[in-house]
């Protein structure tokens, strides 16, 4: 990861500044290529990760940014404190008709807002943020790591009772599902939707430290595969792996346990492992794409990174003088849902990259000092490789790619953005850090 130089602490690679209010959500969209950011205020940031400024600055909301999601690469979901959750058109060709004026500095008219195409009323006293999937299962590989589903489902905690969960659909707006596991469990604090095996599953957590898993039935009721009070304290977030063959739970207590979210012939009623960090208020949970590591964001100032597999502590990141509220990792080497989580930590994909433009310069070196012999008439007289290629109808010599080795600056820097395997962390004092992880 973000390697500590002679015994000094690991730093961050850059600092964002421009929050006026503590950052509350984070997000990376298309591809890595922007990093979206949500404050108290419910002011939205779109970062350019190739240049590290604003591309976008708007008040979606009225009152605090509970979630954000990107949907394909051209939309984006917000979800407020103001009781509304917003699907807004933001396509690269949108960002030009947007304010790029950082929400700390003052702005004589209120900033533009992109297109709104959908609006639902939803509950949000539980400070619970949405979750969502594709209306129907993933049917290919390409769907799974960059979805773009024309209709997606959106699970919230219910209008009226705190502890059910309203499912709905969009772009129709209708509501789907009620889904009641319980009346004893106090209010839903987190949430997960998702398809498992073709089937829509439910995970949810709990204001009195109880997680559960259920699924819809063909029949159309919820039938519930696990439930298990592994926190004294109430849940604050979780995350399914990739592989979508178990989850994560953190809470105000400091347990972190991981819970099976295969569906199995009985209910399951204890987690498959609890670990004691010994840090109480973690929250924003996030397990990495790749499935090797998971992140948290602490109220003592202090980010945490986790072995997947183990649980075991990998890093702690500090940087902020005050409590951090969201996390968020860039996607790297997808997992597709159900393949089994990897175990060992593979080689970065910056060094491979670094091979082939390394490669590419020198075979360009050749080519070009070939023709300037060529010009003097000092060309070298062929091989007997050479000829022996002719012969065969192959030619061995090595040919320059221009684009390859003239790389210019802004597609070097998209590249490194989109390819580097960032860590952002929000904090109480507006600002967000972005690490390079391992």
């Amino acid at each position: 990861m973000t390697a500590a130089n002679h015994g000094r602490p690991p730093q961050p690679k850059s600092i964002l500044r421009g929050h006026k209010a503590q950052v509350h959500a984070a997000a990376f969209v298309r591809a890595n290529e922007r990093l979206v950011t949500g404050d108290a205020d419910g002011f939205i940031v779109v970062w350019d990760l190739a240049i590290l400024r604003p591309r976008a600055v708007w008040q979606a909301h009225d009152k605090a940014i509970l979630g954000i999601a990107g949907l394909g690469r051209d939309r984006l979901i917000t979800h407020g404190r103001d009781s509304k959750l917003i699907v807004w058109k933001l396509a690269a060709d949108d960002e030009a008709t947007l304010s790029t004026r950082l929400p700390l500095d003052v702005s004589p008219e209120p900033r533009p807002r992109p297109w709104m195409l959908h609006m639902l009323a939803v509950n949000t006293i539980n400070f619970c943020a949405f979750s969502h999937c594709p209306a129907s299962p993933v049917g290919n590989a390409r769907d799974a790591r960059e979805p773009d589903p024309a209709e997606v489902l959106v699970a919230v905690p219910n209008t009226l009772a705190s502890e059910a969960i309203d499912i709905f659909h969009l772009p129709s707006q209708t509501l789907q599902h009620t889904v009641k596991l319980g009346d004893k469990n106090g209010m839903v604090m987190a949430l997960s939707l998702l398809h498992l095996a073709d089937t829509l599953t439910l995970v949810a957590g709990y204001e009195n430290g109880m997680a559960i898993v259920a699924r819809l039935d063909p029949q159309g009721t919820w039938t519930i595969t696990y439930q298990a009070q592994a926190h004294s304290q109430p849940i604050l977030s979780l995350d399914v792996s990739p592989s979508h063959d178990y989850f994560v739970t953190s809470g105000a207590d400091a347990p972190a346990p991981a819970a099976s979210a295969a569906p199995a012939p009985d209910v399951q009623t204890r987690p498959l492992k609890t670990v004691n960090t010994k840090h109480a208020g973690q929250q924003s949970l996030r397990i990495r794409s790749d499935g090797r590591v998971l992140a948290t964001a602490g109220w003592d100032s202090r980010v945490r990174v986790y072995s997947a597999k183990t649980l075991a502590e990998a890093a702690v990141l500090k940087w902020h003088a005050v409590g951090c509220y969201a996390a968020a990792f860039a996607e790297v080497d997808p997992v597709l849902p159900g393949s089994s989580s990897p175990s060992s930590p593979s080689s970065p994909a910056p060094l491979a990259g670094a091979a082939a433009v390394a490669g590419a310069a020198v075979a360009g070196a050749a080519a070009a000092d070939k023709e300037d012999k060529e010009e003097t008439g000092q060309a070298d007289e062929p091989t007997q490789g050479d000829k022996d290629d002719e012969r065969g109808g192959r030619s061995n010599r090595l040919v320059a790619v221009p684009k390859l080795v003239a790389v210019t600056v802004g597609e070097r820097r998209r590249q490194q953005a989109t390819t580097a395997r960032w860590l952002a962390a929000g904090s109480k004092d507006g600002k967000v850090s972005l690490w390079d992880v391992f």
